[in-house]
Order: C-alpha cells, then sequence, then structure tokens
C-alpha cells in the first residue's frame, strides 16, 4: 500500500526526501529517519530472513505522521533508504567487526550498548532472528553504504540546521520515531505513549522539552523524558544548544496510529498527525533569539 506526501519533494537524493524550502521558513525541521522501505533485490538476496522480518526493523509508517507538516511547508526530511541496510541514527563508526570481510585493520570503530545488542550501524539481529544476515558484509560495501547515505543525510540535516539558524537565529531539529509500546512502569500506572528525548539536556534547551511535554499532555498523552530513549546519534550530533542548534527525538507508540498488527495505518493518523503539528507549531513560535541563549544555560 502505498501513501503518498501531498507534495513532491524538493530535492530527492539516493538517500532521503526533502520536502518543503531547502533554507527552512521557520526554525522547525523534522527528520525521518527509519522510515525508509526501498529494499532493493540485492539487500533481500543477503538476509537469511523473510523481507517481513527486516521490516521489523523500521518505524512503519511514521512519516506518515508528518504529511500535514509537509502540506504547511514545513522542511521535513525523509529517509528513503531502510534501517535494514544502514541505521542512519548511529556513529558511522558504530559497527559490529563480526560482520565485515576484509576489515582493515587500521579502522577505529566504536562499541555501544546498542551494538552489543544487535543494533549498530548495520543491524545484526532481532529477537526471534537471531542472524539477519547469510554471510559478512565486504568492507568495500559498508564504505559505499556510508558514503551513498549516511553522510548525504547527515549533511542534509546539518545544512537545514545551519540554514535555519541564519535565518531565524536559532534551528530546532525534530527527529521522528515509533517504538512497540512500553510496559508500565509500576502497577496502577499507565505506560507512557510518548518519550521525549534530549540526550538527559545536552541536545536542546530544557525549555523546548517542558514546552513539547505540555502540549503532549494537554492533548491527551502520556509522556516520559528520556527513558527507556534518551535520543540516540542524530539529536547527539546535530543538537548544540550553546550554539543555538536544538534537536529533540520524539519515539511514538505504534499502537497509537497502527492497525492492531502494527502492520498498517489505523485510526488513530489524524490524532497523531494532530500531535505533530501542534508541537510544531508552539515550538515555532515559542522564544524569541535573544530568549535561546539564557534558555540553553
Amino acid at each position: 500500500m502505498d501513501h503518498p506526501a501531498p507534495r513532491s519533494p524538493t530535492l530527492s537524493d539516493p538517500a532521503f526526501d526533502l520536502f518543503g524550502p531547502v533554507t527552512p521558513d521557520r526554525p522547525v525541521i523534522l527528520s525521518v529517519p527509519h522510515a525508509g522501505r526501498a529494499y532493493d533485490e540485492n539487500l533481500l538476496a543477503a538476509a537469511r530472513v523473510r523481507p517481513l522480518v527486516l521490516r521489523r526493523l523500521e518505524d512503519r509508517w511514521v512519516d506518515l505522521l508528518a504529511h500535514p507538516l509537509i502540506a504547511r511547508g514545513f522542511s521535513v526530511l525523509v529517509a528513503r533508504m531502510p534501517r535494514a541496510m544502514i541505521d542512519l541514527n548511529r556513529h558511522e563508526r558504530e559497527i559490529d567487526p563480526a560482520m565485515i570481510a576484509g576489515l582493515p585493520r587500521d579502522v577505529p570503530l566504536q562499541s555501544s550498548a546498542k551494538l552489543r545488542g544487535g543494533l549498530g550501524l548495520f543491524p545484526r539481529r532481532l529477537p526471534g532472528a537471531h542472524e539477519l544476515w547469510q554471510r559478512p558484509m565486504a568492507w568495500a560495501e559498508a564504505q559505499r553504504r556510508v558514503e551513498m547515505v549516511h553522510r548525504p543525510y547527515h549533511a542534509a540535516v546539518a545544512r537545514l540546521m545551519a540554514a535555519a539558524r541564519q535565518a531565524h537565529g536559532h534551528a530546532i531539529l525534530i527527529d521522528l520515531h515509533s517504538m512497540p509500546p512500553l510496559p508500565p512502569p509500576a502497577a496502577g500506572q499507565a505506560a507512557p505513549e510518548l518519550v521525549l528525548g534530549d540526550r538527559f539536556g545536552r541536545s536542546a534547551s530544557t525549555r523546548l522539552m517542558t514546552l513539547a511535554a505540555d502540549v503532549a499532555q494537554g492533548l491527551g498523552f502520556g509522556v516520559a523524558q528520556n527513558h527507556p530513549y534518551a535520543g540516540d546519534h542524530m539529536i547527539d550530533r546535530h543538537g548544540r544548544p550553546e550554539l543555538g542548534l536544538h534537536a529533540i527525538q520524539i519515539e511514538i507508540d505504534r499502537a497509537l496510529y497502527l492497525d492492531a498488527a502494527l502492520e498498517e495505518p489505523g485510526p488513530g493518523v489524524p490524532r497523531l498527525q494532530a500531535l505533530l503539528v501542534n508541537l510544531a507549531e508552539a515550538m515555532t513560535a515559542e522564544l524569541p533569539r535573544s530568549g535561546y541563549a539564557l534558555a540553553a544555560e
């Protein structure tokens, strides 16, 4: 099933589609790094598992939630390549060496808890799927994916952030994700439906996090901050509040907008679209330029 965006991309690249102006006409920019669905034949042929298993890595259809923002002319960057190919929310050196054939000895790699759990730059395994791939990937292929997808996507985010700051005095990145339904934090408590992450205050002004939580709670959503998701490479890399560059990750419970099987868009899509419009508009109007220097301290 296809769900086309309300307008054509301003720019298309193998790594992404950019909707809206190249120089954002608001300080708010949206990034959707895990909704890519362009699976090529070589990727599927290399897998040990069925395509349905690889699609479990996606933030299924979360890009649909950004369609009203695209219609309103916000700058929205949507990944085209699937997370199974490369994870844009990981550092480009966050690589499991066991996945690579011909890895040069002098390449500095970066470890992390996510990588050790099988979800590094190149995802290796999922619960119920111990190994996703038939054999290790050639180092040349790993480099090709970084150069074709990872670097262009992050360069586009950086350009949009710099252009927004130049035009408006500050830039705010909303990095949009979806999550499996969470368990309740304690008996008698409701599970969070949204998790806002700012790397525990390192990637955005506290005022912006408070605003986002207030907007979501005012619309009836249960909100948690930085637990269990504090944000990862995307907001860590692009959020520099002391420089007027703010970045917040938003994780949305998939059960809120998908069908009962968590496969296809469900009846909750309009409510979540309205949430994102309200968040983006509130952040756009929040603070004058002079307010951000103090807010980031």
